[in-house]
């Protein structure tokens, strides 16, 4: 129960007597005017109507409707009074705005005719504003306000909703003034327009005549100049790609509009559209377009349609004249050929959709089969079309084989020896002889299960399964939404025939046994370096040499003349790489003692310092940042060309409802999986239950393994279940966390009235919402207990094969199916019975313990320089698989092991390189502690993610079907869990709130601006109910401990209001996550480190490094009990998971080191330096001496006990066993330990270590992540890095760019971006500094900080509007937080408006 009750109480009150009163007008009015015939007193009651109408209710109007409706028709009639005329419109437009059914009462008394004459007339312009509600308007729309034109434009869209072909003509002679009104600068008139216009060409696409009268008024020219670059209005994505689509039309059906695109330069505006689809920051742009890929679509139709094929189509006229005119205008061919040629290649290796990539290559084939021979010198220059080929030749469907097949032959055919050695070098020969292998021959290659997803119309349900065959995807004149699915025009074998006639036409024998000089050279080095992987005391004995042969691999993949795709995967150059830092354990079962894993750790440690001392400081030719992004880009050419990672779309599930008894008795609105349970022979239970031949159910086919078993073990485990014939309900001893399990009814076979299937769901997506939601065991389940995995107690085998316990039923199958190249029919699917055979689990024996310290015991020198402060990434960079689907050993797991190791060396390559220093002084290498100090470049993160997988991640998950019932391809899941890197971060957020959150639709949560980026890279807690909370804000931590004992693990998104005070909503509750996260860090509260004191009137500790848990090795220092700090740690968690949860931003500055606890990574030594940099210096310079030292003593040279630093004894130091800033912690006792020396400093050095940044912060973490568990699981956090943590809780820490502010502001009621205040106020902001920035965002929005992506996701938009008052230069602005909403009085100057900042 909330408290505050009384406020609300009384607020709800105080609105209930006014809307009282103003109902109670209302009545009385329109009592009044129904018998009122004076027009003196008529106008009265008019206004006064038109006064209280909006704030009445809808109940009172509705019961007023029979009375009122005729008098306000009647005097919208009234010619003689244009004031009672104004007046009763604007009346019914109040009424109709209040109660929309309203408007059937209005129709019932002729009001449409009333409306049409007065708008002819035109005698009361501000009549037509209120009415605007029919076509007429046009003729005269010029004469009109802005307002007035807004109205009419939209009454027009409405209009051209229903547009039949009786009233077709009437919307032709409407097309010369909306075709003007398309070079407005309105935005809104000219989307409305051009909404119009859509329609109309949509009417009338089918008639080549009209469609030539519509480009006859400029049609082409205005659409054109909007799509491109240079054009000054901005559209909406929907309209900007409808405008695309009525291009397409035109083109389709009119050689006038053909002509005219190809003279106004229509391939220039497309290549920058094209342009749009490449990756930027991490993320694609059809990402940012609100994820609909319709758009790549329309744009490959229309390239389609100004690319006539005369072969199809010999006996259209209208073809054979496109293909004349290009005949006579090659060089408008060749210059779009230009343009959108190498830009058809990037599209086609970003996307993952089947329709994206045979629409490019339809369109590259049709570009080389018109091109005349003078032409493709210039046309391929400066594209690789033989790599791109060879890649093509990979995938399975014959269509696009057929498309590659083809273009090959024409280039061969023209450009035989130009591109012999170039086809020879990319892999295209090996490719075609690929193909004609007799399991090539035998594959069946079906429609899109394995390679893409259909295209996203947007309407009508019919037009999803419009297109069966990519034979008329792209077909000349075709609609989009046709429902006639047409047979495949082409044979089982023509590609492989095909395949077979260039070979033996084209291709000399001797090729297909060649190799390039590059290919001999990288094969016959990474033979060398694979020789040296496998031998364990080559550490150092043969590390130059080793170190040699990675330069010149480096200088094979980056030199001058770099290395094919074909090349890199052939020359077996990935195994040896992998082997090599993985010391060939990557593909070795992890069934190795703690000896071996140790000692392998050691050496793989070392290997990565050689491999990252090689890529940052590569001599030249290539430079040191260089060699690692080429190295990288290869890998991800390669995954591109190799990876078959499937798209499964829910257009094969029948929608068909049915009824499931595992693991929940309930009907379901898909169909269920029927599943014999067969125990696995020789396993006992208590219970003899599923004996013989098992046991069939109905099984909810969306349900995970993890709740069958929940379903299966209660019987299992039981001595006194049985079947009697009759049904039993039995309840789940302890069902597994985040499973839907519940007691259920339980038959032992399937009852009759269940083989056959209900009728069909009709509201589907209801039922699917009401029945895929997240169950009450979910919704009561303990996060904190959720977030652990129950012990798994049974093993699940389908078809030989051992089952994923995390995945689902559905996706298990799948799985198989797809290893199995199976097609997988929806016959198939849903009527066999599969059988599930099952066993006890049992726990794994060899534990590989958590901290294992380096200790390479087999190499000479590096005996005794053990590997004192490990780095952590390595133990576990090989203890999970990377995707278990995936077949081993393969060259696409390779490059997966190899991204995730560059990866990780990229963000550790400072602590690699620190502790290759540290050695080096060791070894008497680098004599100078100053030396210690490096700076090493980093790649960026974005270089790391693959456009291909991100774009594939994102159609699925634009699926709404298969998202909501989680039937997405396991492989999402272990790709994000094992390389995350890979995924652009606004994909990562949408998957996060998708598994984190169970929010079942991503799209319509994450909003969109105009400019096309995310608006909202944040949770949306649009779908989510709220909850009020009434605090203190006298007690901020005391409110928010009641809140979040209340309501932490509670799925509402939280509304705070304070005590005594008037507002609620999104201001206040962000103004409350600001406060609380400022009492967090004042000082005294034993939390965070402290750096010096405060100063002045600062009430927050100084963190200039971020935020970090102080030390605690004892249960009481200064007066504090860590009790205390313990609880304060869990609110902690418990706050940053609620903010996270609603969307929410924190005003917190955490370290890197503290978001790497949180992310649960181990730290080092070396972590220090990311808040304590001083005491980092120190504890690096003292450990480089330790090892100095028993490096000394091992080979016995001088006296090592005699070691000083920076010429001072250790003795004159005076350093006692105390942690550095801490008095009051004593590290160690005894006589050893009392001061400070060089035999007892390794130790010193280790316990202030441990004290930092492991035991002595342990406590403090654990509680923080048990409080954050409470909302939801920690673990899902775990897919962002430590950059990103920090965007997902307290947003941007750049407030804003200078040239954001126009684009990203709104200017209403009285301002427009050119107003004087508007000018300056800008100015203003410009200049502030960085507190300066934060004050006003606080006093704007509620919060000092912006969330991720900056003033663009603000949501709503910042607005400003006039603030109207007498005396502007004294006046204060004011706000509304929850809209962000600023009025701004007009001041006179700039300065009267610093005055006032």
């Amino acid at each position: 129960m909330d408290s505050g009750g009384g406020d609300e109480d009384w607020e709800w009150n105080e609105t209930e007597r006014y809307e009282s009163q103003y109902n109670e007008k209302f009545e009385n009015a329109a009592h009044s005017l129904s018998k009122e015939t004076e027009p003196s007193s008529q106008l009265a009651l008019l206004i006064e109507l038109c006064g209280v109408l909006p704030f009445c209710s809808e109940d009172t109007v509705f019961h007023s409707l029979d009375l009122l409706s005729p008098v306000l028709v009647e005097h919208a009639k009234n010619e003689s009074n244009p004031d009672i005329m104004l007046f009763s419109l604007r009346a019914i437009t109040f009424v109709c705005d209040l109660h929309p059914p309203a408007a059937q009462f209005f129709l019932q008394h002729d009001f449409v005719p009333t409306l049409c004459q007065r708008l002819f007339a035109i005698e009361y312009v501000d009549v037509a504003e209120q009415a605007g509600a029919v076509m007429a308007v046009l003729t005269h729309i010029d004469f009109f306000s802005t307002d007035v034109k807004r109205v009419a434009l939209s009454t027009m869209v409405n209009l051209c909703k229903k547009l039949t072909s009786e009233s077709l003509s009437s919307f032709m002679e409407a097309a010369p003034i909306l075709c003007n009104l398309l070079g407005y600068e309105d935005h809104q008139l000219v989307e409305n327009a051009c909404n119009c216009l859509i329609k109309i060409v949509d009417s009338v696409y089918q008639s080549s005549e009209l469609l030539d009268e519509l480009c006859k008024h400029g049609l082409i020219q205005h659409v054109t100049l909007l799509l491109s670059s240079n054009g000054q209005t901005t559209l909406s994505e929907p309209t900007y790609y409808g405008l695309i689509g009525l291009l397409v039309k035109l083109s389709s059906g009119s050689f006038v509009a053909f002509r005219k695109l190809y003279e106004l330069n229509i391939s220039s505006t497309l290549r920058d559209i094209l342009s749009t689809f490449e990756l930027t920051n991490g993320v694609s742009m059809s990402q940012q377009m609100g994820g609909n890929c319709c758009w790549v679509y329309e744009v490959l139709k229309l390239l389609n349609e100004l690319l006539p094929d005369r072969t199809k189509d010999q006996n259209d006229q209208l073809v054979v004249d496109k293909e004349s005119f290009l005949d006579n205008h090659s060089d408008l061919l060749q210059r779009l050929g230009i343009d959108v040629f190498p830009m058809l290649i990037k599209m086609f290796n970003c996307s993952a959709s089947l329709y994206v990539w045979h629409g490019c290559l339809s369109v590259m084939y049709k570009i080389v089969r018109l091109s005349k021979s003078g032409m493709h010198d210039e046309l391929l220059k400066n594209v690789n079309i033989a790599s791109f080929l060879a890649g093509v030749f990979t995938q399975k469907d014959q269509h696009m084989l057929m498309l590659a097949l083809q273009i090959a032959e024409i280039i061969i055919q023209k450009f035989s020896d130009d591109f012999l050695m170039l086809f020879l070098k990319e892999g295209v020969y090996f490719a075609i002889d690929s193909l004609l292998k007799p399991e090539k021959r035998t594959t069946k290659l079906m429609y899109p299960v394995n390679c893409g997803i259909q295209p996203d119309f947007s309407q009508k349900s019919s037009s999803r399964q419009a297109i069966k065959c990519l034979c008329y995807a792209f077909s000349s004149g075709q609609s989009s939404t046709s429902s006639e699915v047409r047979k495949c025009k082409l044979d089982e074998y023509s590609a492989f025939d095909l395949a077979e006639h260039i070979k033996t036409t084209y291709f000399v024998r001797e090729l297909f046994h060649s190799q390039t000089d590059a290919l001999q050279n990288l094969t016959a080095l990474s033979n060398d370096l694979l020789s040296m992987s496998t031998d364990n005391c080559a550490l150092s004995v043969h590390e130059e040499k080793t170190k040699s042969i990675l330069y010149q691999i480096m200088g094979k993949i980056t030199g001058k003349e770099q290395v094919s795709t074909f090349e890199f995967i052939e020359s077996g150059v990935l195994k040896s790489l992998a082997d090599y830092l993985s010391q060939g354990r990557y593909m070795r079962n992890n069934n190795m003692g703690i000896h071996d894993v140790c000692k392998d750790n050691a050496v793989i440690e070392k290997r990565f310092e050689t491999l990252a001392s090689v890529c940052l400081f590569a001599s030249q030719p290539f430079s040191c940042e260089k060699t690692l992004s080429l190295l990288i880009r290869n890998l991800h050419t390669a995954l591109s060309s190799l990876e078959t990672f499937p798209v499964i779309p829910s257009t094969g599930l029948k929608m068909r409802g049915s009824y499931v008894t595992v693991p929940k008795g309930r009907p379901v609105p898909y169909p269920s999986l029927y599943v014999n349970f067969v125990k696995a022979e020789g396993e006992k239970f208590r219970n003899d239950y599923f004996s013989g031949v098992g046991i069939i159910y109905t099984v909810d086919p969306f349900s995970s393994l993890q709740s069958i078993e929940g379903f299966l073990w209660p019987k299992l485990s039981s001595e006194s279940i049985g079947y009697d014939g009759s049904s039993s309900i039995l309840a789940p001893e302890s069902p597994p966390p985040q499973s839907p399990l519940s007691s259920s009814t339980v038959p032992v076979e399937i009852p009759t009235d269940m083989m056959t299937d209900p009728p069909e769901t009709q509201d589907y997506a209801e039922e699917l919402q009401m029945n895929v939601g997240s169950s009450p065991e979910q919704e009561n389940c303990d996060s904190a207990t959720c977030s652990n995995e129950a012990t798994q107690k049974l093993v699940f085998y389908y078809e030989g094969q051992r089952m994923d316990h995390k995945s689902t039923l559905y996706q298990e199958i799948l799985r198989h199916a797809l290893g199995q190249n199976d097609p997988l029919s929806s016959i198939k699917l849903w009527s066999k019975s599969h059988k599930i055979t099952f066993r006890r689990a049992v726990e794994n024996e060899d534990i590989i313990p958590p901290q294992c310290h380096s200790s390479p015991q087999d190499s000479s020198d590096d005996k005794v320089l053990a590997y004192y402060e490990r780095t952590p990434f390595f133990s576990d960079l090989l203890s999970d698989e990377l995707v278990p689907d995936l077949e081993k050993p393969s060259p696409t797991y390779d490059i997966l092991f190899l991204l995730k190791s560059l990866e990780n060396m990229n963000r550790i390559i400072l602590h690699l390189m620190s502790r290759e220093r540290i050695y080096a002084f060791a070894k008497g290498k680098v004599g100078d502690l100053d030396s210690l100090k490096i700076k090493v470049p980093c790649i960026p993160q974005n270089e790391f993610v693959s456009t291909k997988l991100t774009e594939k991640l994102e159609q699925q998950m634009r699926d709404p079907l298969t998202v909501s019932i989680g039937a997405m391809p396991s492989w999402c899941n272990q790709l994000m869990a094992s390389c995350p890197f890979l995924f652009g971060f606004e994909t990562r957020c949408k998957y996060f709130k998708l598994e984190a959150l169970n929010q079942s639709q991503a799209q319509p949560g994450w909003s969109h601006n105009r400019s096309g980026s995310t608006s909202d890279m944040r949770v949306s807690q649009g779908e989510l109910p709220r909850k009020r909370f009434s605090v203190h804000r006298n007690r901020i931590l005391k409110s928010a401990a009641k809140m979040m004992e209340l309501h932490a693990n509670n799925k509402s998104v939280l509304v705070v209001d304070y005590y005594g005070e008037v507002g609620s909503g999104l201001g206040p509750t962000l103004e409350f996550y600001t406060l609380a996260c400022h009492e967090f860090q004042k000082p005294g509260l034993g939390m965070w480190r402290e750096e010096g004191n405060l100063q002045g009137e600062e009430t927050r500790i100084r963190s200039f490094h971020g935020l970090f848990p102080r030390p605690w090795l004892r249960d009481t220092s200064g007066g504090i009990h860590f009790s205390e700090v313990e609880k304060k740690f869990f609110l902690l968690g418990q706050v940053v998971g609620k903010a996270l949860h609603d969307g929410r931003i924190l005003d917190f500055h955490f370290s890197n080191a503290f978001y790497k606890l949180i992310l649960g990574k181990e730290l080092s030594l070396y972590d220090i330096r990311s808040f304590d940099p001083e005491l980092y210096v120190v504890l690096q310079e003292f450990q480089a001496l330790v090892l100095r030292k028993k490096y000394m003593g091992s080979i016995n040279e001088g006296n090592s006990d005699r070691l000083s630093f920076r010429d001072q004894r250790f003795e004159d130091l005076c350093l006692d066993f105390t942690l550095p800033g801490y008095p009051d912690i004593v590290l160690a006792s005894g006589t050893d330990h009392s001061m400070v020396n060089i035999r007892n400093l390794e130790d010193y050095v280790s316990l202030i270590v441990d004290a930092t940044v492991k035991s002595g912060i342990s406590r403090q973490v654990k509680a923080f992540e048990s409080g954050f568990n409470q909302v939801f699981s920690i673990e899902h956090i775990r897919i962002f890095n430590e950059e990103e943590l920090e965007r997902m809780f307290c947003g941007e820490s750049d407030s804003w760019a200078i040239n954001d502010l126009e684009q990203h502001i709104i200017f209403h009621h009285g301002y427009t971006a050119s107003s004087p205040p508007i000018v300056n106020f800008l100015e203003i902001l410009r200049e502030f500094d960085h507190e300066q920035k934060r004050a006003f965002l606080q006093f704007v929005t509620g919060a000092p900080r912006l969330p991720p992506g900056g003033l663009a996701s603000l949501t709503p938009m910042l607005t400003i509007v006039r603030k109207h008052c007498d005396h502007a230069d004294t006046d204060l602005p004011s706000v509304m937080t929850c809209v962000n909403y600023l009025k701004l009085p007009p001041y006179s100057s700039k300065v009267t408006i610093t005055h006032w900042k």
